[in-house]
């Protein structure tokens, strides 16, 4: 069974005494990462929603005010 030892001024590492190798203490870096970007661009998908409805507002306001304008004209 291996043993693993702290690797000196790198915290999360530690070296197998059997094979010699530096690995991460704990294995969910990689899923902690993963998750932080998932995060990430699910904001960004988000406001590009928001940016979508707001040109979609700006648009029917445009109609309104034109016809309006028409109105007014008649």
């Amino acid at each position: 069974m291996a043993t693993f030892l702290k690797v000196k001024n790198h915290y999360g590492l530690v070296r197998d005494t059997y094979s010699s190798a530096i690995i991460r203490e704990q294995g969910s870096d990689y899923d902690l990462y993963m998750a932080r970007k998932r995060k990430v661009e699910a904001g960004k998908d988000e406001l590009r929603g928001a940016i979508r409805e707001i040109n979609n507002l700006k648009k029917e306001l445009r109609e309104i005010k034109s016809l309006i304008k028409e109105v007014i004209i008649k």
